[in-house]
């Protein structure tokens, strides 16, 4: 098996409450909500929601007919099925970012919001999302800035050494990473992505100013300023709208959630429903299907 870098796991977290819904992050929500309702499609096939946590965001997807959730807790994926409850629409995957377990060229649109500053290898991880997707999809990616304004003036007044301007990642928690724009934007030409669109978020993200004023003031004046980030990029989040390059070659689109699947062992596409688990064919991996969950992150 090949060596993948660490993955930030949330098993067990209580992230989505203590964070989102009891955390004052409701104006973070909200601008959040601003952006990628300007980013989306409109309509789609197939989604792909990687970080997806608890589906906090898997609402917004309306446009599309199935949104696959993925993310490395259990837990997460649970309390996203208790949020958003049965539906043919929402498949549910536990799976590492560095060994997706889908064919190629499946999906037509993927997300992945706060969820690229835990990558190790963040270069690593969005090639494997390209393999994913199919010629012309949108991948819509949030990142964490290191070139934001608080880091800039820090790092003047000498109460912060690491360089706002410099390429390189910065991990200033363990498995929690900053990135220059970029580089990002680099990472994402370099693997075939044209930047259609650049969004600054969350520009009103001091305690002070969220406490003076209303969630709502304060998203509205968001959104009003974040189309300024297809010039400057301060603040520290950034939204971008990429789409892969586009092919004459078009393939249909997966009937099923068995028609996405590959084994991310040996990559074979012969798996066999098996009731409680996937069954490889070719390599004869067994990967569990438990209480509405494929999980691909070990063997069964």
């Amino acid at each position: 098996m090949t060596t993948t870098p660490p993955v930030c796991d949330y098993e067990g977290s209580d992230y989505q409450r203590s964070f989102w819904d009891q955390g004052g992050r409701k104006y973070e929500d909200l601008s959040e909500a601003i952006a990628l309702q300007r980013l989306l499609p409109e309509t789609g096939h197939w989604m792909l929601e990687l970080g997806a946590g608890a589906g906090r965001n898997t609402p917004r997807y309306s446009g599309f007919e199935h949104v696959v959730l993925l993310d490395y807790s259990l837990t997460q994926l649970e309390q996203a099925q208790q949020r958003l409850g049965c539906s043919h629409r929402f498949v549910f995957v536990a799976a590492d970012i560095y060994r997706l377990p889908f064919r190629d060229r499946s999906f037509d649109a993927a997300t992945m919001i706060r969820a690229l500053h835990h990558m190790a290898d963040a270069p690593r991880a969005l090639e494997t999302v390209k393999k994913a997707l199919r010629p012309g999809a949108v991948f819509i990616l949030e990142f964490a800035n290191k070139k934001n304004l608080k880091s800039i003036l820090r790092y003047w007044f000498g109460r912060q050494e690491w360089n706002p301007f410099s390429l390189e990642a910065v991990e200033f928690v363990k498995l929690n990473f900053n990135f220059h724009p970029r580089a990002v934007r680099t990472w994402l030409e370099e693997l075939g992505f044209s930047v259609e669109k650049v969004r600054t978020v969350s520009h009103f993200r001091m305690n002070l100013v969220k406490r003076l004023f209303p969630a709502q003031v304060l998203a509205a004046l968001d959104g009003f300023f974040q189309p300024t980030g297809a010039l400057v990029q301060f603040t520290p989040s950034v939204f971008l709208r990429a789409r892969l390059k586009s092919t004459a070659s078009h393939h249909e689109y997966p009937r099923s959630a068995m028609e996405l699947f590959a084994c991310p062992d040996c990559r074979s596409e012969n798996l066999v429903d098996e009731g409680d688990h996937l069954f490889c064919r070719e390599c004869s991996a067994r990967w569990t299907f438990h209480n509405g969950v494929y999980d691909f992150r070990l063997k069964k």
